[in-house]
């Protein structure tokens, strides 16, 4: 059969646990007349006998996609774990298509099915794939009370999971241990955190968890609390970050520069803003750009950039970011550096806090507009037997959009 726009050439079908007994007569049709069909192993052994080539994709992932392309054009059927476009495979091959190439039919994600075995709201519930990502990325979501449904590679992730939720004071929380959902193996087992001890958790594996414990609630507003954050000293205190964040206004799917990033506090939280953000951060101190590399795994935003190096020297040739952020580091050079970029519109946030850096914003400001606001912080100190104000250096702030 010739393949055309209407008769896409590859077809990529969801099957869970219940193999072939849960596909649709469309799906079905599709395995009959496909002469390559793609899938892990586990896959393709919930399927009857067929009469097409069976190919078992290869691990790692990525080194299947050569082998899927090669046959171009000729009726083909990918084999993907229940949706393939939530957290699936789906995406990862469609972007190297296009659109009129395939077709997909979808069975029931495992959070679909986790949510109905557990009578969970779906739509209440946070779902996280982590089958190659860092437990860390649950960090922002841990608070009693909500819940979340995992996916995890195996059944040592599932320790794991137990493991870290627990040293973060979360031990008393609930998991339900969802083993091959849909299929005739389907286990679920429910324990505390802390008191995990099942040795036997087969692939694949989803976990239902309903938080629980004294553990530290990360906050969603700009300005958290200087400890979370490890730090030497150099780093935006709490009430300019909060004041920082406002003015650098983060948007879905916008990029950062932070330059002279310190401990990362703002990346950082540009970052917790929403998950599509992105953030690079220019430090010239080695020993801090790990330690702002760890303060994000740290509180699950393993999607920072760091970069080594003294601004301007560093600065990336190529157009301006959504907003950049300047911490450290700042100087003439660096302002017009950042000027001549192309793009735009970039919001720029300087902060200073000499009276030489001080000067140079309020030049700059004088000749391409923007807000410059001064900031005097201070907090109640001991005074002998008594209390006072202890100030802050003031802090020079200037925001403009170039």
């Amino acid at each position: 059969m010739a393949q055309t726009p209407e008769n896409p050439w590859l077809t990529i079908i969801g099957i869970g646990e219940d193999g072939d007994d849960g596909l649709s007569r469309a799906a079905r049709e599709a395995l009959a007349g496909a002469r390559l069909v793609m899938g892990a192993p586990r896959q393709l052994d919930r399927l009857p006998p067929i009469k097409g080539e069976v190919v078992q994709w290869p691990v790692p992932f990525e080194a299947g996609i050569p082998l899927l392309l090669a046959r171009r054009g000729l009726p083909t059927v990918l084999l993907a774990s229940g949706d393939p476009f939530w957290f699936g495979a789906g995406a990862s091959i469609t972007r190297h298509l296009t659109p009129d190439e395939w077709t997909v039919h979808p069975a029931p994600s495992t959070f679909t099915l986790a949510a109905a075995r557990l009578g969970w709201p779906l739509q209440h519930v946070e779902c996280h794939g982590l089958h190659a990502a860092p437990l860390t990325r649950l960090r922002p979501s841990l608070a009693p009370g909500r819940r979340a449904i995992i996916l995890l590679r195996d059944g040592a992730a599932a320790s794991e999971l137990a493991t870290y939720l627990t040293e973060q004071g979360f031990g008393p929380s609930t998991l339900h241990i969802l083993e091959a959902l849909s299929g005739p193996c389907e286990r679920i087992r429910t324990a505390r955190a802390d008191a995990l001890g099942f040795t036997d958790i087969a692939h694949p594996v989803a976990v239902g968890l309903s938080m629980a414990g004294e553990g530290r609630t990360l906050p969603r507003s700009s300005g958290i609390a200087d400890d979370w954050f490890d730090h030497d000293g150099q780093i935006t205190k709490r009430p300019a970050r909060a004041l920082t964040l406002s003015a650098l206004a983060p948007r879905p799917g916008e990029t950062l520069w932070d330059i002279g990033a310190g401990s990362g506090s703002i990346a950082i939280e540009w970052l917790l803003a929403h998950p599509s953000t992105q953030a690079i951060a220019f430090e010239a101190d080695p020993v801090r750009a790990a330690r702002a590399q760890s303060n994000a795994m740290r509180l699950g935003v393993d999607r920072l950039t760091i970069i080594t190096g003294k601004a301007p020297d560093i600065i990336p040739d190529g157009s301006r970011p959504d907003a950049i952020f300047i911490g450290g580091g700042l100087s003439q050079d660096l302002l017009e550096r950042i000027e001549a970029l192309p793009g735009g519109p970039t919001r720029l946030v300087a902060n200073a806090v000499t009276l030489e850096s001080e000067a140079l914003l309020a030049d700059w400001q004088a000749r391409r507009g923007g807000d410059l606001l001064r900031i005097e912080l201070a907090h109640a100190a001991p005074i002998g037997t008594k209390r006072g104000w202890r100030a802050a250096y003031p802090l020079v702030q200037w925001s403009v959009t170039l």
